[in-house]
């Protein structure tokens, strides 16, 4: 027997930490916010007892450690682009429409319908205000497991809706346990990442794609699917693939380009935005943008790397007491293997 445990939106546990395809994990990374830490001068450390001085490069090591989420083109299309979908398919009589956003690793798909999910949540708890929206889930956020079976996809929905489906329920009733509890909290957005998961030239792909879709009949909310290359792979491959290319739009992630004057101005633009959240004391305004030819060659124009990169510079100026970053700062900071091959590349191609 499946059980409710879910009362609207999951039980509370300060001391755990809930992944993000849960309720408890989704509501946290909503409710969400570092605080900017206020920029001290040296007299005002001065003034400060040894625990308030390290409270306070705690909570600056804390938020140079997450920094901002910047609000790139991508992010704001995708944004625009549900938003509009949510209020479009509420009117719906037939099938429902969805959005894919697609594109290679580390070109910030993620990133950009988890922004999607948190703002239109935040939206909507302004809206209704906090009685309305208490006893509601307007988003729901799973992923795709690999090799993902129908039941296995019925029980991801489940867990993050606060059920707990017995090993042996089968998967009619779990599906039917679940749409019923997202209908009751009134779920408006359904994010399904890694979507790549799914073969459709596969039989528990293909299945498993049935199933996504009588979700989606089922719940009536909008689906919104991410995935690694989604939009070319086998998601829309046959006869299924054609069905959710005649229901779903598509945005592609791509990494920023370095070639024309407009691709370097977009570049600088998004590293003026990681530069100006810095909260270092001796770091140079707009010292970053000077670097943006280097920064790209690290980085191959991903964001996910350029964050990661930018922020680990930011913590590290802060553990050594140099407050700021430099070439070789960042020179230090490794990154994750397909940057660092493509830098390789690069770097011999140029020589």
């Amino acid at each position: 027997m499946v059980s409710d445990t879910s009362g609207g939106a999951g039980g509370e546990n300060p001391g755990k930490r809930f992944p993000l395809t849960t309720a408890e994990g989704w509501r946290g990374f909503v409710d969400d916010q570092v605080p900017e830490p206020k920029q001290l001068s040296e007299q005002d450390l001065e003034l400060l007892t040894s625990a308030g001085r390290a409270a306070h490069e705690a909570g600056r090591l804390e938020y140079h450690a997450r920094l901002i989420v910047a609000a790139t083109p991508v992010v704001r299309h995708v944004y625009a682009t549900g938003r509009r979908l949510v209020l479009l398919n509420r009117h719906e009589i037939s099938a429902s429409r969805g959005l894919i956003v697609t594109g290679a690793p580390g070109t910030g798909k993620t990133t950009a319908v988890t922004q999607l999910g948190r703002s239109y949540e935040l939206l909507q708890r302004a809206r209704l205000g906090p009685a309305a929206i208490r006893g509601r889930m307007p988003v729901v956020y799973v992923t795709v497991p690999p090799a993902a079976t129908p039941k296995m996809l019925a029980t991801e929905f489940a867990v993050f809706a606060g059920l707990q489906p017995h090993p042996r329920q089968n998967q009619t009733a779990i599906t039917n346990a679940v749409c019923d509890v997202l209908a009751r909290v009134q779920a408006d957005l359904v994010i399904v990442d890694e979507i790549h998961n799914l073969d459709l030239g596969t039989r528990m792909g293909a299945d498993s794609s049935d199933q996504l879709k009588y979700l989606a009949e089922r719940i009536r909310a909008t689906f919104v699917y991410a995935g690694i290359n989604a939009a070319g792979g086998g998601l829309l491959a046959g006869i299924r693939g054609q069905q959710i290319a005649g229901r779903f739009g598509a945005i592609t992630c791509e990494n920023f380009g370095y070639r024309t004057e407009a691709q370097r101005r977009d570049w600088r633009s998004l590293i003026l935005t990681f530069d100006q959240a810095l909260r270092l004391r001796r770091h140079p305004a707009g010292h970053l943008v000077t670097l943006d030819a280097y920064l790209h060659q690290r980085t191959n124009g991903m964001i996910g790397s350029l964050s990661h990169l930018i922020r680990g510079a930011a913590v590290e100026a802060i553990l050594d007491g140099s407050e700021k970053i430099t070439k070789r700062m960042l020179d230090a900071v490794g990154l994750d293997q397909a940057a660092d091959a493509n830098r390789r590349t690069r770097g011999k191609t140029d020589a």
